[in-house]
């Protein structure tokens, strides 16, 4: 399974004519782990979350700064949303065709709907070097930020830029 979803993302990669770099490493869940491998030398590893409202009507796949943490109220005032909470293991299945550990926007492949919000923390811009799970967590993919927006601009969920 590794394999193939890894394949997948990169496949979509080579298609949009995006550079990478592909680390497989053992599985991590947390930015200490990643940390732990080494892997944040390379480049910014941002934290990806996965969001909903109060309603559960709007989904946000919120990327920022893996070093500061994200104030939900503030975040909620900046894309005007009702409170912001965890999305279920469900919910994120259901929308990114994700499991808990591997959240990643490369998940927007996924998200045939297009009815998950990017929300981008203006920390990610200009970055030289971005790691994200290729839809899970044995590997680190890495693209620059301008490669990254063409990805996600190719996916076509709507983007917001804000500060976390």
């Amino acid at each position: 399974m590794n394999d193939s979803v890894i394949n997948e993302v990169t496949e979509r990669l080579k298609a949009l004519g995006i550079q990478y770099e592909l680390d497989e490493h053992e599985a991590v869940f947390t930015i200490e782990a990643i940390i732990a491998l080494g892997l944040n030398k390379k480049g910014m590893i941002p934290v990806n979350l996965f969001l909903r409202d109060a309603s559960g009507k709007r989904h946000f796949l919120v990327i920022h700064d893996g070093e500061k943490q994200t104030d939900l109220k503030t975040l909620r005032e900046q894309i005007g949303c009702s409170r912001l909470s965890f999305g279920s293991e469900e919910r994120l299945m259901k929308h990114l065709g994700l499991t808990r550990g591997s959240v990643s926007p490369f998940g927007l492949i996924n998200n045939v709907n297009h009815d998950v919000e990017v929300v981008i923390d203006e920390s990610i811009r200009g970055r030289e070097k971005l790691g994200f799970h290729p839809n899970i967590n044995t590997a680190t993919v890495w693209v620059s930020y301008d490669d990254f927006m063409k990805f996600v601009e190719d996916c076509g969920n709507p983007v917001k830029f804000v500060n976390c």
